[in-house]
């Protein structure tokens, strides 16, 4: 059975300030393609199929045509819902859209139902482990401790008791939201941390053929059964070195996995640079990212004005800037009070000036601040006489 894996489309989200429905759009027309292209027989979304649990009405609409496409392939999809996702909204009209070959699994209760596939050499068993938030699901699963592992242990002990009374020889396909071990987090995924722990151990999913992981949004092998799609376009500037892609699986009939990965379309590339900012407005080297989107790290010692200004006139499309100012290594056994010990309020504050920024305030600066404390004294010294 040929299998496409997928997760974390996050239809409706944007990156940084660009919106990506476009983006996400063209991803389901390539979806779609490869399907078509590679002769699929079930297409698995391993959760986040939406940023938010209220998704804006442009993505509804995006998700609605892409389900349309799908069922007019004949081709089965399995989905399950994240933590991004209302599980409830999600899963509404779940029984309608699964004779349409859709089979949506959003509820804990139907963990232990699989979706029942076929091929010339038997059945397969497709289970959907929505997002299980332990805090919520605990009692529906009869464990004491709340925490990600205890309640994927025994959502996985209701897969593998329903397993057990299948036919011998058939085949398993988990698709589950969750932080494994071994994965490699960015920053564009919400924290999903309980008790001081978000990661369950890779054992959990022990005893099932293939496991389709969603939640982190790299494209990762954790074993040759368990693996990360990873989201399909870019969320943020900790995916630049990402390789964009969605998994097709082979599963043989004695349950063997070979995977390979079909790339993704990414409307640009984005690239994080770091220096000072002429080295950024001159570098022939920095070329080849004049069309990404660009974060920038400033690292001079002082904040250069007008630098976004400058910077989008090499790099029309930079998104985000960061100031982080090189600055010498300070003696870390004298305390910054230490430092200031003795010196009078102007003092202070032009030190203040000097710690922060790693220069000392120019001549004007100082005269600035000379006003500001002498209108604080004059100020003071009207009030008193006045009280």
């Amino acid at each position: 059975m040929r299998m496409l894996h997928t997760s974390d489309w996050h239809l409706g989200r944007s990156f940084h300030r660009v919106n990506m429905l476009d983006a996400q759009a063209a991803f389901v027309d390539h979806l779609v393609e490869t399907v078509r292209e590679h002769d699929v027989d079930v297409v698995l979304v391993a959760g986040d199929v939406y940023d938010r649990a209220v998704p804006p009405l442009a993505a509804v609409e995006l998700f609605d045509d892409t389900l349309h496409r799908l069922a007019a392939l004949g081709v089965p999809t399995v989905m399950i819902s994240g933590n991004h996702d209302s599980a409830r909204r999600l899963g509404v009209g779940a029984g309608l859209i699964g004779r349409a070959g859709i089979h949506l699994r959003t509820a804990p209760a139907d963990i232990g139902a699989p979706v029942l596939l076929g091929d010339t050499h038997g059945d397969v068993a497709l289970y959907g482990l929505p997002y299980l938030e332990p805090g919520l699901v605990a009692a529906e699963f009869g464990v004491d401790r709340i925490g990600h592992e205890a309640v994927l242990a025994a959502a996985m002990d209701r897969v593998r008791a329903d397993l057990a009374t299948r036919p011998a020889g058939t085949r398993s396909v988990v698709l589950a939201h969750a932080f494994v071990t071994g994965g490699a987090p960015s920053d564009s995924e919400r924290d999903i941390t309980v008790g001081g722990v978000a990661a369950v151990p890779l054992g959990v999913f022990e005893g099932v053929d293939y496991v389709a992981l969603g939640h982190l949004h790299g494209c990762q092998t954790l074993t040759d059964r368990i693996r990360y799609s990873g989201s399909p376009l870019p969320y943020s500037f900790s995916e630049a070195d990402h390789r964009k892609s969605v998994w097709l699986v082979d599963l043989a009939a004695d349950g063997a996995v070979r995977a390979e990965r079909v790339d993704c379309p990414v409307p640009r590339p984005s690239a994080r640079l770091r220096g000072h900012l002429e080295w950024l407005l001159s570098a022939p080297e920095l070329a080849r990212h004049e069309d990404s989107w660009v974060e920038a790290t400033l690292t001079d010692p002082l904040r250069p004005d007008e630098a976004m200004t400058r910077l989008t006139a090499r790099f029309p499309h930079i998104l985000n800037l960061v100031f982080a100012p090189e600055r010498p290594d300070e003696e870390p056994t004298v305390s910054y009070a230490r430092r200031l010990a003795g010196r009078g309020d102007r003092q202070i504050a032009e030190d203040f000036v000097a710690h922060v920024r790693g220069v000392a305030a120019d001549p004007e600066e100082r005269a600035v601040l000379g006003e500001a404390f002498d209108a604080v004294r004059a100020d003071r010294v009207r009030r008193e006489v006045a009280g």
